[in-house]
């Protein structure tokens, strides 16, 4: 039952001419599937209405060619087909009584048009902003027929979007792209009506909100994703000439890196301080997100005025049922976004979104899997489970919830694996989510057994008389530096000075003073080792062969802050380094770049390289024929990291798909290669 303190949260709400449901509103965010996946896109925008959003918008789209973000598929709106594949994401969202709304997108000089080919515009003769993109094109600037054409553009857009049957269309004037070069003093340099003061400067975007407004009249509401911050006075001043001109304000901060900060560094609510000083400038409803995954917090901020609606990407990736978990008071089953943005990476790398908590996010269509139904198993049976990391805890749960007789085994004495000893550094509490779901759900299965401290060898599970072995027992650092950018590790290496990163994460006290982290890994490891030992009171320095620490992070969002962390931490970071030799207090260190050598002095050395699979017990159980064929076994198969180490959401999906495929003659080919293909006329 739901708590009636959060009874605001389900109120309607009126959009201009449209009315939304309720208080949730998915932001637009970006999907990696865009034009080239529309039926991979609008079965997971459906999920999202299915599971109780109110509003569920497209992400960025574009309105011509001239606005063109490939490699990156972004949705479109350039002609009658862009229409049709549109009209399968409004459809399936309107089928759960959501409403749709679409972004319409003007790239400017964030872009290179490298799909069309036709020159990017801009405010200026400037090359590409996108600082993650170096390509050396420019964009061309902009005229007065340019102008007109982007607003004739735009018309012609939002004429496709209500054919499309969109219930909201917006006006896009943030996020550096082109109506955000407008109102940027730094960027705007022009000299006639839409430069100078700020009145000029904020002129294009007025006159599409209201050309805008004229062509979807009473058939669709306006939005304007705008940003203001409370360190830009002038930020407020243009919102204040806008301020009641749309029917809805989609309101962020200019700081992306606030919006869109990952766990390690930017908490939930993060913007509620800057959209409450807008929100009290304008009588039209505001929406904002602040990964908010407390329903209290959310009725707190509309109590306070601070924003009308609850605005999310992140959170409605991790749980898209989260609005009807709320409603129906089942709050300890919200599946909540632990902030570490591999959304965003996999995105970032041209490929449909993937989700640490969410194992099914993206592959709604191509698999069919649903983030809250399992089907029921016709034939139950006994299912040993070793190891309960993240892969382990979560191929429990799903063939927990199929109905087999599952028996979890862990060695330790706590649950989560890598997750419960990650989440005790600095920043990554949050990450403990990811085991704490887990475990709450496999808690309400009485057909799920949880044995701690079972150090499992094959004779034991031999003696179970179970048809399936999932071995999920992780992986471990290794001591060497065979990595990606080396196939030998250290040519000359005192084993003395050798410290293993486990033993850092297992909180062990370690008596060198002054200790390098050799970071081959890329992602967060090495820059939160090197903030805990200097937490602890070590020298530390971190060393790359990277061009910069955090290389993976950039697209996490997480490099820059990572980097400050570092730097005001007093960590020192070296970078286009090799490590070819580890001895007598000292490394021996190559430039990737020359052939230059140097060498710096430590007491020990942490190589965060590679990890290597716990195989023992899956390797005695294939190897022990005999009692393979004697036994009830049908299946040994290993998953998560004892697999293939990677990251925590490619262990989660591991053990989904472990969960799902039990049993079962899978031809990977068949299932797993299932592709969009355009038509052929």
């Amino acid at each position: 039952m739901r708590d009636p303190s959060h009874n605001l949260l389900f109120e309607p709400i009126k959009l201009g001419p449209v009315v939304a449901k309720n208080r949730f509103y998915q932001v637009p965010h970006c999907s990696g599937m865009g034009w080239r996946r529309p039926k991979t896109l609008a079965a997971m925008r459906g999920i999202k209405a299915e599971g109780g959003w109110g509003v569920v918008n497209t992400e960025y789209c574009s309105i011509h060619p001239t606005s063109d973000n490939d490699a990156f598929p972004f949705a479109a709106l350039w002609d009658n087909e862009d229409i049709r594949a549109h009209q399968l994401m409004t459809q399936a969202v309107h089928k759960h009584g959501a409403l749709a709304g679409v972004e319409l997108w003007v790239g400017g000089s964030m872009i290179v048009n490298l799909g069309t080919r036709l020159p990017p515009l801009g405010l200026r003769n400037r090359p590409q902003t996108d600082s993650s993109v170096f390509h050396p094109g420019q964009a061309r600037r902009l005229d007065k027929e340019d102008i007109k054409n982007i607003r004739s553009w735009h018309r012609d857009a939002a004429r496709r979007a209500l054919e499309a049957e969109f219930d909201i269309v917006y006006v896009y004037a943030t996020h550096g792209y082109m109506l955000s070069e407008f109102l940027n003093p730094e960027i705007n340099n022009r000299s006639d009506e839409y430069g100078g003061s700020l009145e000029n400067r904020v002129r294009l975007i007025k006159e599409l909100i209201e050309e805008t407004k004229e062509i979807v009249v009473g058939k669709a509401a306006v939005a304007t994703r705008f940003s203001v911050g409370l360190e830009d006075a002038e930020s407020y001043d243009a919102f204040a000439m806008l301020a009641d001109l749309p029917d809805l304000w989609d309101l962020t901060v200019p700081d992306y890196s606030v919006e869109m900060g990952t766990s390690r560094f930017v908490k939930e609510g993060s913007l509620v301080a800057s959209i409450a000083k807008a929100k009290a400038m304008t009588d039209k409803p505001v929406v904002a997100v602040g990964r908010f995954t407390s329903p209290d917090t959310m009725v707190q901020v509309i109590k306070a005025g601070a924003q009308d609606m609850i605005g999310a990407a992140r959170p409605s990736i991790a749980d898209p049922f989260l609005p009807s978990k709320i409603s129906r008071g089942n709050l300890e089953d919200i599946r909540e976004c632990i902030g570490c943005n591999v959304c965003y990476a996999y995105d970032s790398s041209g490929v449909p979104l993937r989700c640490t908590q969410n194992p099914t996010m993206g592959e709604e269509w191509r698999l069919g899997w649903h983030p809250e139904f399992i089907s029921p198993t016709e034939k139950p049976e006994r299912v040993l489970v070793v190891g309960a990391g993240p892969a382990g805890l979560e191929a429990a749960r799903v063939i927990g919830e199929q109905g087999h007789q599952v028996l979890l085994a862990e060695a330790q004495r706590t649950l989560g694996g890598r997750v419960t000893r990650e989440a005790k550094l600095h920043g990554l509490s949050e990450w403990a989510r990811v085991r704490d779901w887990r475990v709450g759900q496999i808690s309400k299965l009485p057909n799920v057994e949880v044995f701690l401290e079972s150090h499992m060898q094959a004779e034991d599970v031999f003696e179970l008389d179970v048809d399936h072995v999932l071995v999920a027992t992780g992986a471990c650092w290794a001591d060497d530096a065979v990595g990606r950018y080396s196939a030998h590790g250290f040519s000359t290496v005192d084993s003395n000075m050798i410290l293993n990163a486990e033993t850092v994460l297992d909180g062990t006290k370690l008596s060198a003073g002054k200790i390098a982290i050799y970071d081959d890994d890329h992602y967060y490891m090495g820059s939160v080792l090197a903030l805990e030992l200097r937490r602890r009171g070590h020298d530390v320095i971190l060393i790359t062969p990277a061009g910069r620490i955090c290389e993976w992070g950039s697209l996490t969002d997480e490099q820059n802050s990572s980097n400050r962390a570092l730097a005001e931490a007093g960590v020192q970071m070296i970078t286009n380094r090799n490590i070819d030799h580890v001895w007598d207090q000292k490394l021996g260190m190559s430039c990737v770049l020359s052939d230059s050598k140097s060498e710096i002095s430590c007491n020990a050395i942490i190589p965060l390289t590679r990890r290597i699979p716990v195989l023992e017990l899956y390797n005695d159980l294939k190897l022990d024929q005999n009692s393979l064929t004697a036994s009830t076994l049908q299946s040994v198969k290993r998953i998560g990291d004892a697999e293939a180490p990677s990251i925590i959401a490619a262990a989660v999906s591991s053990g989904y798909r472990a969960g799902i495929d039990l049993g079962k003659d899978i031809d990977q080919a068949k299932i797993y290669g299932k592709r969009e293909h355009p038509s052929f006329d």
